[in-house]
């Protein structure tokens, strides 16, 4: 059986479309809802101009603030897909959320920007109960990431800034703590600064890029990228989609957070229900990436 899975996403960084489109049409999935962070209309139009392609044009789109008058594309959207017509959202995102949790109980939610729509879901609707919550965001430092996992930018660090969870500090915090999130599972930034889609990478997905209408966007969508940036691009979020797809190709542990003068840190702990990334298998990963890893069209179990 596949995963329901909504997505809750910006669009000041490619990698949250490319998730997007990944999500849209991966093997093991059924995307449920996507919502939207701070949500314009513009950002919308996107959503579900990148849906319409993918074959999903039925899917759910939530916005915090439709009316928003931020500039919250990022240049590479507008460089790769032209000029795009701005649309509104079905609803407001915490609506959206409250009401396909309600339909779909078992939907885990995947986070990749700051977490106000998931705190207004807390806040507002009281009845709504999240099964599990995948974010991309929180850090493991040295005191559980093993020597030979760690990123050499981070080594020596117990604590880290990390952009999603400091973009609504009180909203990860609630999230974090509300015994209405039964699992939560953190795929932090000391794993997803480790992977980049390069010109390697790029080379590898290229025989499996058509077997998905999702995947196949993202290979176009990267195409465009390496010819201005050939380093390429961190996975921040779709390494986070993929652990929700398959737990297990990431090693956890599981730990209490806590922040201390705007940065996060975690301490081992039992009983709370929150796990956090400490080392990612790079290949198991890949074909998660590609959907073509075993067992994939069964769905996943979280991690114990």
């Amino acid at each position: 059986m596949r995963q329901d899975i909504v997505f809750d996403m910006e669009t000041g960084d490619p990698d949250d479309a490319l998730t997007l489109c990944l999500l849209a049409t991966h093997p093991a999935v059924v995307l449920r809802a996507v919502t939207v962070t701070p949500g314009t209309r513009a950002q919308v139009g996107m959503v579900r101009h990148l849906l319409a392609r993918a074959g999903r044009s039925e899917v759910p789109v939530g916005a915090r603030n439709p009316e928003s008058e931020k500039e919250s594309l990022s240049a590479f959207h507008t460089k790769w897909l032209g000029a795009l017509a701005p649309a509104a959202p079905d609803a407001l995102a915490h609506e959206v959320l409250a009401a396909t949790l309600q339909q779909y109980p078992e939907t885990t939610l995947v986070t990749g920007a700051p977490l106000q729509n998931l705190r207004l879901l807390l806040e507002q609707h009281p009845e709504a109960r999240l099964r599990r919550w995948v974010a991309q965001g929180g850090f493991a430092g040295d005191n559980l990431v093993a020597p030979e996992h760690r990123l050499a930018k981070f080594e020596g660090k117990r604590t880290c800034p990390t952009f999603n969870f400091n973009g609504d500090p009180k909203g990860a915090l609630l999230a974090l703590s509300s015994e209405r999130v039964e699992r939560r599972e953190l795929v932090s930034k000391n794993v997803t600064h480790g992977v980049a889609y390069d010109e390697a990478f790029h080379e590898r997905v290229r025989p499996h890029h058509t077997r998905t209408a999702g995947l196949a966007l993202v290979f176009e969508a990267m195409e465009h990228y390496l010819k201005a940036k050939p380093e390429g691009k961190l996975l921040h979020d779709p390494i986070a989609a993929c652990a929700a797809i398959d737990p297990g190709i990431v090693t956890w542990a599981e730990v209490e957070m806590y922040r201390a003068r705007g940065e996060w840190g975690a301490e081992p702990a039992h009983g709370t229900q929150t796990f956090i990334s400490v080392a990612l298998d790079r290949e198991r990963f890949f074909h998660t990436f590609v959907g073509d890893a075993p067992g994939l069209d069964t769905g996943a179990v979280s991690p114990a």
